[in-house]
């Protein structure tokens, strides 16, 4: 499981532009606000949607999906997945939420409201991490590269692979639409990749260094992970595996 395999992941990982971007601007961060979060939730997939956060959890045995209060990480409502799958990615479209697995080449598809099972599917390689841009289902699988799904039929439809300065960025994982962006997780690391969808080239990296004090402590694999956006109110937030805290936070551009 990826827990076990963090330092050898990131010895082999293809992320070299991400410890200096060259060219590409960067950005910091400033808290707007600290909200509690579940440190006992290995953090997959989260994303927010009319007033509440949706996260999924991982690790065989212990994946789920979860609808929380935002405020208080109050859990509202829990579906747990069978133990030999590990979960991984969420994503919600039109009255449906999806959920990929890690390497069981399984995902399912659930009733928003209620979580209820309305089928499995399939997909080839590993999952990731999901969002959607209004149109697709997007997909990382650990790789420099990018899936689009169409949303009904769950058919891959294409791929971009993401490079900055012309060199690829793998270990791409948790994903989040922003602004017409895909906002993505560079798993072991502090950052996270603005991609432009078209090109698949990366635009911006934020650095999220030293966001989780480190009087914080959290379990082993407890890396940054999870990335969420309000656009009605214009809202970013993020938070880690087995984090206590999830953050509110805006982006300063860095000199």
């Amino acid at each position: 499981m990826r827990i076990m395999i963090a330092v050898a992941a990131l010895a082999a990982c293809a992320c070299g532009p991400v410890s200096q971007a060259g060219g590409i601007p960067e950005y910091g961060y400033n808290v707007v606000h600290t909200y509690p979060h579940d440190p006992q939730a290995y953090t997959q997939g989260l994303f927010y949607l009319n007033g509440f956060l949706y996260e999924s959890t991982g690790l065989n045995g212990q994946s789920s999906i979860r609808k929380e209060r935002l405020e208080t990480a109050e859990i509202l409502q829990r579906h747990d997945i069978p133990e030999q799958y590990f979960g991984e990615g969420i994503v919600n479209w039109k009255d449906r939420l999806l959920e990929i697995t890690w390497r069981t080449e399984v995902g399912f598809l659930y009733d928003l409201g209620s979580f209820s099972l309305r089928r499995q599917f399939s997909y080839p390689g590993e999952g990731w991490g999901l969002t959607q841009d209004g149109k697709r289902i997007i997909m990382s699988d650990g790789t420099a590269e990018l899936r689009f799904w169409d949303p009904e039929t769950l058919g891959e439809t294409g791929r971009i692979r993401v490079t900055a300065d012309g060199m690829p960025i793998d270990q791409l994982n948790e994903l989040e639409w922003v602004k017409g962006e895909v906002y993505a997780n560079i798993w072991l690391t502090n950052r996270i990749a603005r991609i432009d969808p078209r090109s698949g080239k990366v635009v911006g990296w934020i650095d999220l260094t030293g966001i989780l004090n480190p009087t914080n402590t959290v379990g082993e694999g407890g890396v940054l992970n999870g990335i969420a956006y309000d656009a009605a109110t214009d809202r970013l937030f993020v938070t880690g595996k087995l984090w206590p805290k999830l953050f509110e936070i805006k982006l300063v551009k860095k000199q």
